[in-house]
């Protein structure tokens, strides 16, 4: 006679990885990073010291940034919104 252990229905359960909150964590910090030296071109431009260049520069690299994780943002919303209304 053979005896086969049961297995339950459920998936396994693996261990959790931190990998998703550092990476996003990650990221946030690159806005931010981006943010701050948009502005401190500009206040170095306005103290006279850094080029209208420069200032100009570092704050369109920022907006395009915050373009961009603004978009990924909605796109995310949307995903989320579509599982949500799915019908189990």
């Amino acid at each position: 006679m053979t005896v086969r252990p049961l297995l339950p229905d459920a998936a396994l359960v693996s261990p959790t990885s931190d990998k998703g909150k550092e990476a996003f964590a990650e990221i946030v910090d690159a806005l931010g990073s981006t943010l701050r030296k948009g502005s401190q071109a500009e206040d170095a431009f306005a103290a006279g010291h850094g080029s209208l260049r420069d200032a100009v520069y570092a704050r369109a690299k920022a907006d395009v940034a915050v373009e961009v994780a603004a978009a990924e943002l909605q796109h995310a919303a949307q995903a989320l919104q579509s599982i949500l209304t799915m019908q189990v």
